[in-house]
């Protein structure tokens, strides 16, 4: 029986059954190459050698687990789940001159005051460029030492030598192994040096953190398995007019996903933010059309934010939908629910939908928010002042219950909100100290609020 034969490609990790000079997933050339799997008989494929037992344990050991390490920087602290993991994997992605290097240069000085022995690998910048910038961030005196290499074999000759506590890997596009016939960068080189730091990682006890490049459409760039290897995902998001920068945990086995830390770019490196709500709203000034207070949660976090909607007539007839921090699809959904429960049409009229200060929100809970700032900047009415709106809106127009009501409501009172737009039908709230204007579907909040539909 002949064996069967597999090829993928390179650079961007397509199979295929047969060979071809082409690569029909991202159209390089000479990049398919053979993938030769293991036999499925018992001992084929291994060179007929029996392998060794594998030590088991019962799930009920008495064994501690492993502690914690806190960084006293408590937006990483809570995005990591609580601290650094020993023998954990971390791997960081964000847009170029987002700050990634300048974050994990300022953590690795963290940890290493906290007693950690700390390995910074840059294989894009020499070390004394390293130095230029921990000089700038007044870090110079932190005990992290620097290697300038992307050498994956000498990277951990040296790392075994050394058994640091912590290794930051900056970047593993940069990474190259000389084991894998392919260039640096490449899908074949990303997935061997991510699985080799990772196994180095498990094996020792030393916590790995790995950044990682993003493609234009905001992805880890490098096959999509590296995601699965590691046991954090963490995202570095912002806009680069914008001061403050997001660090989102979209993948965590120590800790809660979604959960995000907030930093503020300053010219001594990245601030802490412990109230991000107030930072979202400080440029809020007086109430306006257009403009919707939103009462959100992330991850375990509640944070307020704003949206601001414009409507304008569409000058050559085809109307513009542009959105700016949510997702287009769900605005088309609120527009259409809007004209067939509501009769409130938008057809020749622009729509132009932005989250203030570059925060992606990606939460149900703000349909109500983003209808309310839709209908306000329509009927040019600005809503009620020191108001909160949350709700998330079904298709047949009904406004449905969110979960933590009651950390929402603690929020906006905190910040001086005394009013929200709740849903109605969700469970009765003691005396939250907001005063409260349930709405049970669409239309009625259309004519309560705006007086028509």
């Amino acid at each position: 029986m002949a064996k069967s034969l597999s090829f993928h490609c390179s650079d961007c990790g397509a199979s295929f059954s047969k060979w071809s000079g082409r690569c029909d997933g991202c159209g390089a050339w000479n990049s398919i190459v053979e993938e030769k799997p293991l036999s499925t008989g018992p001992g084929k494929g291994l060179g007929g050698k029996r392998g060794r037992s594998v030590p088991l344990v019962d799930l009920d050991t008495e064994e501690a687990p492993p502690p914690r390490t806190q960084s006293q920087v408590a937006e990483l602290d809570r995005v990591l789940g609580g601290g650094l993991v020993p023998a954990s994997a971390t791997l960081v992605g964000g847009d170029p001159g987002i700050g990634k290097s300048t974050l994990l240069l300022q953590a690795a000085a963290a940890f290493a005051r906290r007693g950690l022995s700390c390995v910074y690998v840059s294989g894009e910048e020499a070390t004394a460029q390293v130095r230029m910038r921990a000089r700038r961030l007044g870090l110079d005196k932190a005990n992290v030492r620097l290697a300038a290499e992307t050498g994956l074999r000498d990277i951990l000759t040296t790392l075994e030598a050394e058994k640091p506590d912590l290794v930051i890997v900056d970047s593993i596009q940069t990474m190259w192994l000389d084991t894998v016939d392919s260039a640096p960068g490449s899908v074949s080189q990303v997935r061997a040096a991510a699985h080799e730091l990772t196994s180095f990682a498990k094996r020792h006890g030393v916590a790995v953190i790995l950044v990682g490049h993003v493609t234009k459409d905001g992805q880890i760039a490098g096959p999509r398995v590296v995601e699965h290897m590691v046991d954090t995902v963490l995202y570095f998001e912002g806009e680069r007019g914008h001061q403050f920068r997001i660090l989102r945990a979209v993948k965590n086995r120590f800790g809660p996903a979604d959960e995000i830390g907030v930093f503020e770019m300053t010219g001594k490196g990245l601030a802490q933010v412990p109230n991000p709500s107030a930072l979202f709203l400080q440029d809020r000034g007086e109430p306006a059309a257009g403009s919707a207070v939103f009462a959100g949660i992330e991850g375990t976090r509640p944070v307020l934010c704003e949206f601001q909607a414009l409507i304008a007539p569409a000058p050559h007839g085809t109307p513009r939908r542009s959105v700016v921090g949510w997702d287009g699809g769900r605005l088309a959904m609120i527009l259409a629910v809007l004209e067939s429960r509501c009769g409130i049409p938008f057809a020749g009229l622009d729509v132009y939908l932005n989250v203030a200060g570059g925060l992606r929100v990606a939460e149900p809970a703000a349909d109500l928010a983003v209808a309310a700032a839709l209908l306000s900047a329509r009927e040019d009415v600005a809503l009620p002042p020191e108001t909160v709106v949350f709700g998330e809106i079904s298709l047949s127009g009904a406004i449905r219950p969110v979960t933590q009501t009651e950390n929402r409501l603690k929020e906006a009172l905190k910040l001086g909100f005394s009013k929200a737009i709740v849903p109605g039908g969700g469970k009765r709230l003691a005396d939250s100290g907001v005063a409260l204007r349930p709405m049970a579907d669409l239309t009625g909040f259309v004519g309560d609020v705006f007086g028509a539909g």
